[in-house]
């Protein structure tokens, strides 16, 4: 048995801070001035003239990835994108549920994005409510990757498996960091209790599956070895990159 030694998380969140920049959320007013909500962020553009692509931070999101890995194939930079975000949604709630045996509610109303900024200044949480640990599920898989999903599948040709396996690898991930971080300070109880939270999340049928249970490789891939340069990832799926299919973009 684990003796659990919470820290209080405070109205800031600066508890937080001491997890490491991608658990960190931001509170108060962006100092680049208003963000969309990721409400808005996830709704659908509508039509497809230039103003509502450039004002779709989604839209917005994707292309910088795009540009950032040279990569002309938008479904690829969409899976990254989403990773990424499924990364930091994962890092916050199960950061904050293990350090502080609460979380800050992460309502897409109330949460902020830059989408032209990285972690941590790319999230900002408009108004500090607190929820307990066991709306875990509700609050990240329901309330948040569900919906960046949907919103990314309707803007590209991107696979729901794809992107769930992403989500688990997400998890996983965001698990192995905090027990290295319970590790290095001492805090054993951080990481058992990640791994205890982790369990029942990646029952879910949206995420069970997409990870196998003895290694923690995913069951899919993330098309990052479609990156000129890129190669698989630690828990791909495949040994080496697949060869290309011909024809196939």
């Amino acid at each position: 048995m684990v003796l659990l030694l919470l820290v209080d998380l405070d109205p800031e969140l600066k508890a937080l801070d001491a997890l490491g920049g991608f658990s960190v959320l931001r509170t108060g007013v962006p100092p680049r001035g208003p963000l969309p909500t990721l409400a808005s962020a996830f709704a659908d553009p509508g039509s497809e003239g230039p103003a509502e692509v450039y004002g779709d931070p989604m839209t917005f999101r994707v292309r910088r990835v795009a540009r950032s890995l040279r990569t002309p194939e938008p479904r690829v930079a969409a899976s990254v994108a989403q990773q990424g975000l499924a990364a930091r949604f994962w890092s916050i709630a199960l950061g904050a549920a293990a350090l502080c045996g609460e979380l800050p509610d992460l309502d897409p109303e109330l949460l902020h994005w830059d989408p032209d900024a990285g972690a941590p200044d790319d999230l900002w949480l408009g108004e500090v409510r607190f929820r307990p640990v066991s709306d875990l599920d509700a609050v990240v898989r329901a309330g948040l990757l569900v919906p960046l999903s949907a919103a990314l599948r309707s803007r590209h040709r991107v696979s729901p498996a794809l992107l769930w396996g992403n989500a688990g690898s997400a998890l996983a991930g965001t698990v192995r960091q905090l027990g290295r971080w319970a590790l290095a300070h001492g805090r054993p109880d951080v990481g058992e209790r990640a791994r205890a939270l982790a369990g029942p999340l990646l029952a879910h049928p949206d995420l069970a599956g997409t990870l196998d249970p003895g290694t923690l490789r995913r069951r899919s891939c993330c098309l990052y070895y479609r990156v000129p340069g890129g190669g698989v990832c630690g828990d791909c799926c495949f040994e080496r990159p697949p060869r290309p299919t011909p024809g196939r973009s």
